[in-house]
């Protein structure tokens, strides 16, 4: 059973001051982990030296790493997961089905089928060209689904899970055929893409996620209250006043505009918008006043987490984050189906 637990805003700011504690913890140990050799006791040593004297007795190539390297590095990723565990909220409630994810629209083979044209067509080479590409990809792809999802008096959203599937699947094939013709060079590429690619962080990317994401979080959060009474039923929601119709369309085009900044800018990772709501559910309960910015925060947390060990757990390499998700996502969601009624 999950837990149903009264919300009330000193709660829900308790519950946010806290999750945002352990993205600064994590993100702290982030910044100070990695194979380069500068580590805490360094980065200590200075900033104690810097309070004695206000000098930071850090070298530019130290100075580099933490703040041009590895500090946009888990600024991005915190993005991407917050993200994609917010999408993953929406779509689970709205579809009221717990196997939902981020990607049950077909965003992800769109933004793919985006990325890998820019890719082969030299896009790389051009700023956002890729992530702009693969963004075109996704939102054009949200845009067929909702076209095939569509019926008279609103959506359907078993009609609307259906076409995201068949989408997804067609998709799958188009990019399949693209690895197959491709040239060693950019098969690399392409591959490091579909698995998850931290690597590319900067302020500009930065910028520019991050305001997409509150825009996106902002109207996700707006409508949490709707959002609750659409999962106890959409009658119950209609009589109680909801437009469900408005809020649903709203909903859907705002998590899946979510996912597909995420997936254009940092490529196809899997789990964490499955994964993450479902933690905070049974942590938290299930009102959407609390769950959305739980799950927000929790899942920034653990994609920078995920990131680091990408990062440093073989030296000398960098294994694609979607690797580390994916182990750490597919055994926790057999264990929950192994032991939870979902």
């Amino acid at each position: 059973m999950e837990k149903s637990i009264v919300t009330t805003p000193s709660r829900i700011a308790r519950v946010s001051v806290l999750l945002a504690v352990l993205f600064a913890i994590v993100g702290g140990v982030s910044v100070l982990t990695g194979t380069a050799g500068v580590g805490a006791a360094r980065v200590f040593g200075s900033i104690a030296a810097w309070w004695r004297d206000g000098h930071l007795a850090l070298d530019p190539s130290e100075r580099t790493i933490l703040f041009a390297i590895r500090l946009p590095r888990v600024v991005f990723a915190g993005i991407v997961g917050a993200a994609l565990s917010t999408a993953g909220v929406v779509f689970q409630g709205l579809l009221r089905n717990p196997l939902a994810d981020p990607y049950i629209l077909g965003v992800s083979g769109g933004s793919a089928v985006g990325a890998i044209v820019g890719i082969l067509l030299g896009a790389g080479a051009v700023p956002f060209g890729v992530p702009a590409l693969a963004f075109l990809g996704a939102t054009l792809t949200v845009a067929l689904v909702f076209a095939i999802g569509s019926r008279e008096g609103g959506l359907d959203s078993n009609t609307l899970l259906l076409a995201g599937v068949i989408v997804n699947a067609f998709f799958s094939a188009v990019i399949m055929f693209f690895i197959s013709t491709s040239s060693s060079a950019d098969l690399h590429t392409i591959t490091f893409w579909l698995m998850g690619d931290m690597s590319l962080a900067d302020g500009g990317k930065i910028v520019l996620m991050g305001l997409l994401l509150a825009a996106g979080a902002g109207i996700v959060y707006r409508y949490a209250r709707p959002l609750n009474l659409i999962v106890t039923g959409e009658e119950t929601a209609m009589q109680l006043g909801v437009d469900v119709k408005r809020t649903k369309v709203i909903l859907f085009f705002a998590a899946s505009l979510i996912t597909a900044v995420a997936v254009s800018f940092a490529g196809m990772i899997g789990f964490v918008g499955l994964v993450i709501p479902h933690m905070m559910r049974m942590v938290l309960g299930t009102d959407h006043r609390l769950l959305i910015p739980a799950s927000f925060l929790f899942g920034a947390s653990f994609m920078a987490l995920a990131d680091t060990v990408a990062r440093v757990v073989f030296p000398g390499m960098e294994l694609p984050v979607g690797v580390i998700t994916a182990l750490c996502g597919a055994p926790y969601f057999i264990y929950l189906l192994r032991t939870r009624r979902m």
